[in-house]
Formats: structure tokens, sequence, C-alpha cells
């Protein structure tokens, strides 16, 4: 259940002391860093997060190398042996792999947080406490005074905390039904609501995902891949075929399950696969909070579908329907009834929400920051997610956007996954026929419009090139090039 990050920086690396001192200086921005979790005895209330009295920053933050050449599939298989390992439960829930001896001179990050600690909106909002906007790092030296840990409590009063929580909720549910009878009107609307919310998040927990080999017992060992794509390809696709970013990134996974699937020998008429939409359920006011809070709908996955065209217009009117359904306000309305559940029952919740009958696999997509992040002065370049794997579920999907380019995280089981890769070119496929598609339908330029083109770029150019004191100026007006991008 933990989820994190490849992330490939430009080099050279920095020194081991180097890193360390800079992370240390931040630590204090996510305090949960710090924090390992405390379980009282008998289960006499919910585990608690308490600070690590014997935190060091040197176990969670590894150093390692990859051996020559230092390719990307080597890179790759390192991330897969990283994220087969399970987090140590009695430290804080997360480690950071610096990886050197790439072949390009470049070099890898490694981030590995259990999920518990965050979701994968506001996740981004607390990693980038480690990044920088400019290439000028801030001075270290300006950093909080020395961190000292809370005393550690002891059993009697975590179960004295425990009992305390488990007697405040019914006294916050009883002030929430006198302000019921006080607005009598509004409570009930809210109520009937609340219940058509719930009824339809159970209606669609009856309606079981079909069976294929990606639901198969799954072992430890994991396979990451990876596919880089632009966010302009994005764009221009659902400029020109309608939906939005995130309905071409579902069609795109449906396209190279069908692929893969019909690689399989599986026939993919008249089957419809099941996507679990990771959803942030966090208010305005709660971001930048710490912990968990997601909900999660069943998106569409039309695989029976041939024509990418019609698939992405399946996959939109979908997820539009989802939307505008209660299903998000259901999930919200769970969430909130499981601060009043005891551990043993909100186990069983997070089964029956993570059921294997309910989904196929795991599709997210996290939007990033469309302008460059630094590290210790250095760029990042390229962010790949990594999500996790549930029980029975051999492939989950991530997806980021950063910088103006696509990055799809493909997290596979060892043994169920082996020809991960070749999902990946699937994906590849998958978005080229889409880009075909949307090529083919843009309206084409009149005569008229062809033959003004060339003398309005010319004259664009001799404005552009022209000074306002009359002078010539070779050079573009911000004195760079146009960057190019191709996706690979």
């Amino acid at each position: 259940m933990h989820v994190g990050a490849v992330i490939v920086v430009e080099g050279p690396p920095p020194d081991r002391e180097e890193f360390l001192k800079g992370l240390e200086s931040r630590l204090h921005l996510v305090p949960r860093y710090r924090q390992k979790l405390k379980e009282p005895r008998f289960e006499m209330g919910r585990p608690f997060w308490i600070d690590d009295p014997r935190f060091n920053l040197e176990y969670h933050v590894r150093f390692t190398a990859l051996p020559a050449p230092g390719s990307e599939e080597q890179l790759r298989q390192l991330a897969g042996r990283v994220f087969s390992q399970r987090l140590d439960r009695s430290k804080p829930l997360w480690e950071l792999w610096v990886v050197q001896g790439m072949h390009d001179g470049r070099f890898a990050v490694l981030t590995k947080t259990h999920h518990a600690m965050v979701d994968g909106i506001s996740g981004v909002d607390i990693a980038t406490v480690l990044f920088d906007l400019s290439a000028v790092p801030p001075d270290a030296a300006a950093a909080e005074a020395p961190w000292v840990p809370s005393p550690e409590p002891s059993q009697a009063e975590l179960v004295a905390e425990g009992l305390k929580g488990a007697v405040k909720a019914p006294v916050e549910l009883a002030g929430q039904a006198l302000g019921a009878v006080q607005r009598p009107r509004q409570t009930a609307a809210r109520a009937m609501e609340a219940a058509e919310a719930i009824g339809e998040v159970a209606w669609a927990g009856l309606n079981a995902a079909p069976e294929t080999p990606l639901n198969v017992e799954i072992g430890p060992h994991r396979r990451v891949h990876w596919v880089r794509s632009r966010l302009d390809d994005f764009k221009a696709i659902k400029n020109e075929l309608g939906g939005t970013v995130n309905d071409v990134v579902i069609a795109v996974v449906s396209g190279a399950l069908r692929r893969w699937l019909r690689a399989r020998g599986v026939r993919a008429e008249g089957l419809e696969l099941r996507a679990l939409v990771p959803v942030s359920i966090r208010t305005e006011q709660q971001q930048g909070d710490l912990g968990n809070r997601i909900a999660a709908m069943r998106g569409p996955l039309p695989v029976y579908v041939d024509d990418p065209v019609e698939r992405l217009r399946i996959v939109s009117a979908g997820m539009q329907g989802l939307k505008e359904s209660k299903q998000a306000l259901g999930a919200e309305v769970l969430a909130g009834l499981q601060g009043f559940a005891p551990p043993t029952i909100l186990a069983q919740a997070s089964r029956l929400n993570f059921s294997t009958r309910l989904f196929n696999l795991i599709v997210t997509n996290v939007p990033g920051p469309q302008f460059p992040l630094y590290l210790m002065g250095r760029e990042l370049q390229q962010i790949v997610p990594v999500a996790f794997l549930p029980d029975d579920h051999a492939l989950a999907v991530a997806v980021m956007s950063y910088n103006g380019g696509v990055d799809f995280g493909l997290l596979g089981d060892y043994d169920a996954l082996p020809d991960i890769d070749e999902f990946g070119e699937f994906i590849e496929q998958s978005l080229d026929e889409l880009l075909d598609a949307a090529e083919k339908s843009r309206p084409p330029k009149r005569s008229s419009e062809r033959r003004s083109q060339p003398r309005k770029q010319a004259a664009a150019r001799k404005r552009k090139a022209t000074s306002r004191d009359g002078k010539r100026n070779a050079s573009s007006r911000d004195g760079k090039p146009r960057a190019t991008s191709a996706r690979s």
C-alpha cells in the first residue's frame, strides 16, 4: 500500500552530506515524516501517529548506483525491486533512494510513501517541499530550530486517548442532532440526498467487474515501466474530439487494454472493464492537511469498441454521468462515517471498498505543475508516478503531467505481468491512433488562407525583428529560441 515516484534529475548528483543536510532543513514542513504509528493494546481505539523518538534520517534516505552502462531499463528494474519491499511498520512510513550511475550523467530519486500518509492530489503539494521553483535553493541555515520529539505516550495514555475519541464522536453527533432540530427542512433534504448517494454506491457495488487476466492472485514482487508523452497531444485530442484531458487518458488506457487482451487471446467483444478512479475529497480548507482524504468512483473502460473516437465518446459520456450522479457524494458520506468506526469495522469497510469484484485496475491521473522544479539547483526532468496493487490486481496505471510532459507509470505484478513493456507499447499505439483521428477531424484550410499564410508570417517576422527605435534585431524578442520536443 505504498505509492511514490521515479524522478529523473539533471546531473551531477549532490554528495551525500549535501543531500541529507538539505532534506533535514525541510522536514519541519512535513511533520508526519518524523512520525510513526502506535497501536493501543487489545485494539482499544484506532492507531495514533506519534513522534518517533529514535528517528534517523539516514535510515530513510538510501544511496545506491546503477552498474554500467546505467540504462533506463536498469533503472526500471531497480525501481521494481524497491517497490517490492514492504515498509517497516515500526518506523515512519517512507523511504527515499538517490540513484547514481545513469549513462547520460543524470541521477534519479525514488520516493516511497505509505498510502495512509497522503493522497495523490495533496501528495504533489507535500512532495514539492523537497523541490524549489528556482535553480538557486534557499539557504539551509535558515531552517527552524533542531527538532525535539514529543515524549512517547504510554499504553495507558493511548487507551485513554482512544476512549476519549470514542466518547467525543457521539457528543459531536448529538450536536449535529441539535442543529437538525433547529433546521428541520434543510436537514431532511440533506439526509435524503445522502441516502440516495449511499444507495447509488451500494447499487454500483452489486455490479461486479468482469473477470480478466488482470484479476488473478498476485505475489509481493513488482515490475515498473513507464511511457513518455506530451500534454499538448492530449489537449489537441480533447479540443478536436471532445471530452477532457482525463477522458483522453482513460480512453488511451482503454485502447491499450483492448490490444493487450487480444494479444493474450481474450475476446474483447462485448467486454467493458471497470477502472477504480481515485478522487480527492479534500475541501479548499483541507488543502495541505496531513493524512488521506480520497474517495473512489468506477470509470468505464470500453475495450469492446474498436474505433478510437467512439471509445473516447463513450468514456466521456460515462465519466460525465459519474460526475452528475451521487457516487462522489456517497463516497464522501461513507468517508465521514469511517471516523466513528472501530478499527475492526473500518478494516472490513476498507476490504469492501477495494473488493476485487468491483473494478479491474486502478487508473489515477494526477495533474502536476506545468513549470520546471529544481532539486538543490538541478532541474527535475521527468516525474513518473507509481501507484499500488490491491489484492488480486496485477496492474495499476498512474498518470502525471509535469512541465509539458505526461508520464504513464505502470506497476505490475512480477509473475502475472511479464509483458508490462508490451503494454507500454500499446499505450503509445493507442495515443497515436487518437492523434491521427484528431488530425483528420480538423477542417482543411481554405485556399485563400493558405495563400495569405506566408505573407502574414513574413510580416510578423518583420515586426518582431524591428526594435522600437527602428533598429534591426536578428534575435527573437525574448532572446531565446523556441523549444521543441517529441514523444519518445
